[in-house]
């Protein structure tokens, strides 16, 4: 993939969106001209052509974050961002696109004192056509944020609703998080390329959505390696173009071998050429039998989970090597992917799980929004479909999973109609959308549909979890889940523990003696060595592998997060235990698993 040529002074100068990336564009990072407004007046003050804004934001980084420049963290009702950007004829001639990976949570933008769009949700991807605001020489972009953690009615995953962190909650973050360039293409452009690959046949159903398309010629070129291996010319008569494409001698994706393929398509219409680089990777995920298939395969998900919080940038990572960094801790211990906990992480990072074989659930960053509240569908189901358009094509990807433990109340406490249909229709329009992997509809302690049955652990005695699930068989329906009076595994569906471990651990004695765990973590004891950190750990992994119910776990978790100290590594990445402790975590993480040879 081509790389940005922006100054190496700029952070995370590089293109956002590496399935559908453009040569002909404009990082917009770097400082803004910044304000906060605690009252939310600021639009009625005119910031939009007269604010003052006195302090200065380093973009992508939250105001939040110590990366920003600010470091504000208590509550931030709302902020403006300002920014002049100077634009040539050449720029201007086309088409010019305004993008944003990320603002949160209700995003309103103005180029040079006139609405560009709107957006709400603080999670995904959205672009404004701003060709009509713009000239050459000088453009004033100005955006405004506002948050509200706190009123139930916006997801906000692990953002603190409290003043401080505490429990599993963590700081929070306001507006821009991720990165703002420009795109700059013909009046017809390509606006999404879909892949839907097919390991059986060695074909990829290709869509790819056009403006302005009508009468154009779209030629896509395939290559693997450098090498051409298909290319087609197609007509364009309407908004979207669909196409076969068939690869001789496919080579496919799987952790061991991820092989991508690089795709270039080219629109042209009136003497102009819209030209977008892509890539996918060619597989099939299935689910049957209580297995989860790759390519054909049984397939055992040796996942951790990853909350994506940094010590300097909060919901953004420092630098686009840092996404990688946290790839290759995780599969250094023997995880072959991760479960993307409440949030949905940037482009990049897919990007980099895609080409290095790292397997991941998409999920949506649900907490902080009731779905007992009858809005809760309006509210949620247009976010959650912007991420299921925006990361369809990533091969990595291998489930969806749109809420985690939607279900607050006591244990005990019976099911809510509402509840149920929330989940109901966001499961049903998920798979409407995408059969092609499974889904589950909410993590742990509350299923109403679900492709794959997973339950959350986290005894932390090994004896105890063999008991529980030593000797369980595939569609056994008396799992063991302490969930039982919400929910009850028939044994139809593949079984998945998708939380478990959580061991707590910090190689700073203070820091251990003044541990105070919430109150569902106090009924463990806290361990007295990181041997018995490790007994613990490869413990209760080894149930798992050994079991042939289990079609995967997922660890809980990579890194320590503030003051939640159950990491594998330290919050900044650094290593937790010593090398021969970290040897056994490997060999225990990495063995074989029953599932895979039953």
């Amino acid at each position: 993939m081509t790389q940005s040529n922006h100054s190496p002074a700029i952070p995370r100068p590089e293109h956002p969106r590496p399935q559908m990336q453009r040569d002909d564009w404009l990082c917009l990072n770097g400082l803004w001209d910044f304000a906060f407004d605690f009252s939310c007046s600021g639009v009625e003050q005119d910031f939009v052509t007269t604010g003052t804004y006195p302090e200065k934001i380093l973009v992508p980084f939250c105001p939040e974050s110590r990366l920003s420049g600010i470091g504000f963290t208590d509550f931030i009702p709302a902020v403006w961002y300002r920014r002049t950007v100077a634009l040539t004829r050449v720029q201007c001639a086309g088409k010019v696109l305004l993008h944003f990976g990320a603002v949160d949570y209700m995003c309103r933008v103005w180029v040079n004192g006139r609405q560009a769009g709107q957006h709400i949700g603080g999670y995904t991807s959205f672009a404004f056509d701003i060709t009509d605001l713009v000239h050459p020489g000088d453009n004033v972009i100005t955006v405004y944020a506002q948050d509200d953690v706190r009123s139930q009615q916006q997801p906000s995953g692990k953002q603190s609703e409290h003043y401080d962190s505490y429990g599993c909650y963590y700081t929070r973050t306001t507006g821009i998080w991720q990165s703002v360039w420009l795109e700059f293409s013909p009046l017809a452009y390509i606006s999404r390329v879909h892949f839907t690959p097919d390991a059986y046949t060695g074909t990829v159903q290709m869509k790819v959505s056009l403006v302005n398309g009508s009468h154009a010629r779209l030629t896509v070129t395939v290559s693997a390696a450098g090498r051409r291996v298909w290319t087609s010319t197609l007509p364009c008569a309407d908004q979207h173009v669909v196409s076969t494409i068939q690869v001789q001698d496919p080579k496919l994706w799987s952790p061991d071998a991820p092989f991508l393929y690089d795709v270039t398509l080219c629109l042209e219409k009136d003497g102009k050429a819209d030209v977008v680089h892509s890539y996918f990777g060619l597989r099939t995920v299935e689910w049957h039998d209580h297995k989860l298939y790759l390519n054909g395969k049984p397939l055992f998900q040796r996942l951790v989970l990853d909350q994506g919080f940094y010590p300097d940038g909060i919901y953004t990572a420092p630098t686009d090597g840092a996404l990688e960094k946290d790839i290759q801790l995780a599969k250094a211990l023997g995880f072959n992917g991760a479960r993307l906990h409440q949030k949905t992480f940037e482009e990049r990072y897919l990007y980099h799980a895609d080409r290095l074989g790292y397997l991941v659930w998409g999920e949506y960053g649900n907490w902080g929004l009731d779905v007992s509240d009858p809005c809760a569908l309006e509210v949620f189901l247009p976010q959650w479909l912007e991420q299921l358009d925006r990361d369809y094509s990533h091969p990595a990807l291998i489930g969806w999973c749109p809420f985690n433990e939607t279900f607050d109340a006591p244990f005990e406490h019976p099911r809510r109609a509402q509840d149920d249909e929330v989940l109901r229709q966001v499961y049903l329009v998920t798979k409407a959308i995408d059969h092609t992997r499974p889904v589950i509809d909410t993590s742990g302690f509350y299923h109403v549909m679900t492709d794959i049955y997973d339950l959350h652990d986290y005894e932390q005695d090994p004896a105890i979890f063999q008991t529980h699930y030593g000797t369980l068989r595939p569609g056994q329906a008396d799992c063991y889940d302490e969930r039982a009076p919400r929910q009850r595994y028939d044994g139809t569906q593949p079984l998945f523990m998708s939380e478990y471990g959580g061991t707590y651990w910090s190689p700073n004695p203070t820091r251990m003696a003044n541990w105070k765990p919430d109150e569902g973590w106090s009924r463990w004891p806290k361990p007295r060595s990181e041997e018995e950190v490790c007994a613990r750990i490869t413990g209760l992994t080894t149930v798992l592998l050994q079991s042939q119910a289990f079609c995967g776990f997922c660890y809980t978790q990579l890194t320590d997060v503030e003051q939640e100290f159950n990491g594998l590594y330290l919050y900044d990445r650094e290593k937790k235990f010593s090398d021969s402790v970290y040897e056994k975590i490997r060999l225990a993480i990495s063995a074989p698993a029953a599932i895979e040879h039953a």
